[in-house]
Formats: C-alpha cells, structure tokens, sequence
C-alpha cells in the first residue's frame, strides 16, 4: 500500500516515517529481563502496525467518497472516464497522442496527466486535444480522487464526451486509488517481461481493459507473445485485450472502434 512506498501526504507521513525511524522488531538477544522486554516490544511493535493499518483506511475512505462524487459529477455531463494505468515507458503517453489525433471529429475530448514532475506530457498532448491539465504529484506516486475533483470544472467543459486520465507511471499505487472513472485500462508494452500481469495482480485484475503496447518491436525482443496472453487471462480470466503499435498503426482501428462505442 502507499504507507509504504511513502506517497501518503501531510501528517500521515510524517507519522510514518518517524514510526519507521524508531520502530523495531522483537530484541533477540539475551539479558536479565528479557521475556518482559519481548513481550513490551511486541505490543509495541502489533500497536504501531495497527495505527498504520487504520491510516491506510483512512486514506483509501476518505479518496474512496470523493471518488464517488467524481463519478456522479461525470455522469451527470455525460462524460465516459476512463483511467490508463502502466509502468513508466510503456507507452502510453504515445498512445495518448494517436488516439487523440484518430478522435479529432469524431468526440469531443480532455485529458488529465499525472506525472511527479514537469508538464512535458501535457505540452505533447496539447497538439492534439484542447482540453488537457497537468497534475504534479511531486513525492506522490499516483493521482488521488482529490486532485482529479479539483480540475474536474477546468479541463472538461459542456461538450467533454471522453475524458482520459493518464495515471503516475507506476503498477502498484495507481490501481488502489479509485479516481471515479468508468474504466480502468491496463497498458503493458512489449518492452517488459511476460509475467507482468502476474508479478502486479492488482491493476491487472481491477482492469476492464488491458492494451498491449509496441506489438512492432516482438520481432526484435526475446519476449513471448502466448505467455502474455497466458498470464493476462490467468489475473483476469475474459479480459478484453487490445495488441497494437502506437507507431506503425497496426492494431488502432480497433481500439479507437472501442472508445467510440464507449459513448451513448
């Protein structure tokens, strides 16, 4: 969870990491009051663990009910959400700029980019769509619900049909934070191991869509095409699954087919 990759914000942090500077496990080593000591420093050690336990709830409910409120608010302008996950450098801001280029005509788009720092994506994305605004997460590796509810007014306007939120490149702490979009989309491209939807079930798992990336380098990769396939269906048996190349255009169409139909 986020506690421990320390994204988690404000006084909640600060707490952990003093937990995590002055906390210790049972002593083993032997002296007069050695039981007694044992026994004190579990207690300790069981109280600490549960404080943290009910932060990380804490913050996951409170982003939980905004992320909600997101979801009616988009729901009530007709807007389709949908939040693309992925490590760094799979490709997905990429994707992001030939599926906006597809779209132009067809529907009316905005996008939201998450990265820790910089708006070079945003600045890529702005030849291509109108309506997009950069979040900073600085020492945060993921968007909250929060963040996504206050530029929610901004980067969407009266005729925002598709609204993408292109997530923190990161496979873990992304997929826990409900943002209160429609659809979760995994992005995993050619350049990683096979065994990635197993080794980061969560997101693979939570995900309606998963999108293969970069189909145009397996020729030159020592990566295996059924394995993926294999280990996608094993985390989510039935997922739709895109394979397709952002640069060559092979495998687009059906994927622009796709967000097309997303919308009424």
């Amino acid at each position: 969870m986020c506690l421990d990759c320390g994204c988690q914000e404000g006084n909640e942090k600060k707490y952990f990491e003093h937990q995590h500077d002055h906390t210790h496990g049972p002593h083993s080593h032997t002296h007069d009051h050695d039981n007694d000591h044992m026994h004190d420093d579990d207690h300790k050690h069981n109280e600490k663990q549960t404080r943290i336990l009910n932060i990380e709830h804490s913050i996951l409910a409170k982003n939980d009910a905004i992320a909600e409120k997101n979801r009616q608010w988009l729901k009530s302008k007709g807007i389709v959400t949908v939040n693309i996950i992925s490590s760094p450098g799979s490709g997905k801001t990429t994707l992001l700029e030939k599926t906006l280029k597809k779209l132009q005509g067809k529907l009316e788009c905005a996008v939201i980019v998450g990265d820790q720092s910089t708006d070079n994506d945003a600045k890529r994305l702005l030849n291509h769509c109108e309506n997009v605004h950069q979040i900073e997460t600085n020492s945060s590796c993921h968007i909250n619900a929060e963040q996504v509810s206050e530029v929610l007014g901004t980067v969407t306007n009266d005729k925002t049909q598709l609204l993408f939120i292109e997530n923190v490149g990161n496979l873990i702490c992304p997929a826990a934070f409900d943002l209160g979009e429609d659809f979760k989309i995994a992005v995993l491209s050619t350049t990683e191991g096979e065994d990635k939807p197993v080794k980061y079930p969560v997101l693979f798992s939570d995900s309606q869509i998963v999108v293969m990336t970069k189909t145009d380098l397996i020729p030159y990769l020592d990566w295996d095409l059924k394995k993926c396939r294999q280990a996608i269906q094993q985390i989510n048996p039935g997922v739709f699954t895109f394979e397709l190349s952002a640069k060559t255009g092979e495998g687009m169409e059906a994927w622009i087919s796709y967000l097309e139909k997303l919308i009424p």
